[in-house]
């Protein structure tokens, strides 16, 4: 992306039990709302419990932005231990659906062999959202630890 002159930013979003929470990642992402860097002209990606959250935001604040990219997204799943379960619910939101008035296009990237979230759940997910899905019959849970440090597929919708 860098590559492309596109400006990239990672948010450095807190993690672990008493971090890892709606209002926490809320702050962060207001600093980024509030000094002009989100706006109609971005383009967001996000994997794992981050879809949800990222939806929840733009809805809450009433951000439009130009596309998300999903990796692994899932609402209201709880079952995977306890531990992801706390920090995951804060997440979880009854609205998905008025996420799509929000974006010009929702891309959901997940897998059929997750082994933290049920594949029923992502494709629910990416049912109720997605402009597009792309199912990837065998990546796991599409991180590093799947075998994807690398995801080439992500760059055709920068």
């Amino acid at each position: 992306m860098e590559k492309r002159d596109l400006v990239v930013y990672t948010p450095d979003l807190p993690t672990g039990v008493g971090y890892q929470n709606y209002e926490n990642w809320s702050r962060v992402l207001e600093c980024y709302v509030s000094s002009g860097i989100i706006n109609e002209d971005t383009v967001i990606y996000a994997h794992s419990i981050a879809p949800i959250f990222v939806c929840h935001f733009l809805v809450s604040h009433n951000i439009k932005v130009k596309r998300l990219v999903f990796v692994c997204g899932f609402n209201k799943y709880l079952g995977i231990n306890e531990e992801y379960d706390e920090v995951n619910h804060t997440m979880y939101f009854d609205n998905l659906e008025a996420v799509k008035k929000f974006a010009d296009e929702i891309i959901c990237f997940y897998s059929k062999n997750d082994p933290y979230v049920k594949y029923d759940v992502e494709k629910e997910f990416a049912d109720t959202i997605a402009t597009k899905q792309i199912v990837i019959d065998d990546g796991g849970h599409l991180n590093s630890e799947s075998g994807y440090t690398e995801f080439k597929e992500l760059l055709e919708y920068l």
